[in-house]
């Protein structure tokens, strides 16, 4: 949900500041429009004047030029007494069929811009001819512009907040489908082994001493594996502990269970004891999921090797296979929850381990290296 509400913040802010630019832009520029409109329109009544005034000797090339390149702005001319005179621009077909249309565009040019007087007759002062324009259609369409837009981006907006909380709901529907068949995974084993020494029993009670070992040992398996699923959500307690002693206790657990072709090795490059903050728990969790990674990624025949690396500032743990490795392309994708190239997988191994890693223990888990047919790296980095 953090990242969701992260993502919705920075488009809402990237949206309002888009519209913001355009408003100022657009206002700047309907301005712009309007002075070089009104010019235009006043050297229009000019020579519409002249026009008027002129007498069959002049030459009006000019006055004619401007009256005719006049094609975009509508205009309407008033007598002094209120009366429609002439029009310009305007749709002749609705003139025709709506005796009330250029009453109407003449209250709204009105409303938009005052007029230009015309003074036909210097004698008379009263002689005036009232201009009233209107805007022109790319005036209009500049100065709705923005609001367009703002539709636009309000659409995106919301068809990308229904993508990213669709996207949302079924990566935490796969995180709890991947969560409830890793629980079963996880009991299995100790089920099995303890309904196998059931078995046992029934058929030979006196076993009882020397199975009680082994039974013991599925029960503390048992209590583990509740002990780890009733952490994830919750604040873990941390501890020093020895990380060589916690990753070979997981490496013989996993052995245990693994082909006499696997072979399993563990170096600590001359250092017999590192200690270090973690939560014990869910660190071994980290470390035998990435080890049952590995082993099965060997298919029962190679080896898996881990290196631990007592740093300046750092622990770095490798855990390393000569399996069959990752492609390039699938590097992004593979600690995503329900991501799994397994048949049988569920893709939450990983995920679950990033997390621990990452959330919990403030470190980093990356997959340092793969190649196909030769295996691959993954590196845990726990800073000091």
């Amino acid at each position: 949900m953090r990242y969701l509400f992260s993502w919705r913040n920075l488009l809402l802010l990237l949206a309002c500041l888009i519209i913001a630019t355009t408003v100022v832009y657009v206002n700047s520029l309907v301005k712009q429009m309007q002075a070089e409109e009104k010019r235009r329109m006043e050297e229009w009544v000019e020579a519409y004047q002249q026009l008027q005034k002129a007498s069959s000797n002049d030459n009006l090339n000019l006055e004619f030029k401007i009256i005719a390149n006049n094609t975009t702005i509508p205009v309407i001319a008033v007598n002094n007494k209120g009366q429609i005179i002439d029009s310009r621009n305007l749709d002749s077909a609705k003139i025709a069929r709506d005796p009330h249309y250029l009453a109407r565009q003449l209250k709204l040019f009105k409303s938009q811009h005052p007029p230009i007087l015309e003074h036909y007759d210097p004698q008379h002062p009263e002689a005036v001819n009232y201009f009233y324009y209107g805007d022109s259609i790319l005036l209009k369409q500049i100065r709705y512009y923005p609001y367009v837009q703002l539709t636009v981006i309000a659409l995106f907006l919301i068809i990308v907040f229904m993508a990213v909380s669709s996207s949302n709901r079924s990566s935490q529907n796969q995180l709890w489908v991947g969560l409830a068949r890793e629980t079963a995974h996880q009991l299995g084993t100790p089920l099995s082994s303890l309904q196998a020494w059931v078995e046992m029993l029934k058929e030979n009670p006196a076993q009882i001493p020397s199975l009680a070992t082994e039974i013991q040992k599925d029960v503390e398996r048992l209590n583990l594996i509740a002990e780890r699923f009733s952490k994830i959500g919750s604040a873990p307690e941390f501890e020093e502990t020895d990380l060589v002693g916690l990753v070979n206790n997981v490496m013989l657990y996993v052995r245990k269970r693994a082909s006499q072709k696997v072979q399993f090795a563990l170096r600590t490059h001359g250092d017999a004891e590192m200690m270090a903050l973690v939560s014990p728990t869910l660190f071994s969790w980290v470390i035998e999921n990435l080890l049952k990674n590995a082993l099965d990624a060997t298919e029962g025949q190679g080896s898996i090797e881990v290196d631990i690396y007592d740093q300046p500032t750092q622990w770095w743990i490798d855990i390393s296979d000569s399996g069959k490795g990752i492609p390039k392309h699938l590097w992004n994708k593979i600690f995503k929850p329900g991501f799994t190239t397994k048949k049988r997988g569920w893709g939450l191994g990983l995920s679950l381990a990033k997390r621990i890693v990452e959330t919990y223990h403030k470190g980093r888990l990356l997959l340092k290296s793969s190649e196909p047919g030769k295996g691959s790296t993954f590196r845990i980095v726990l800073y000091k």
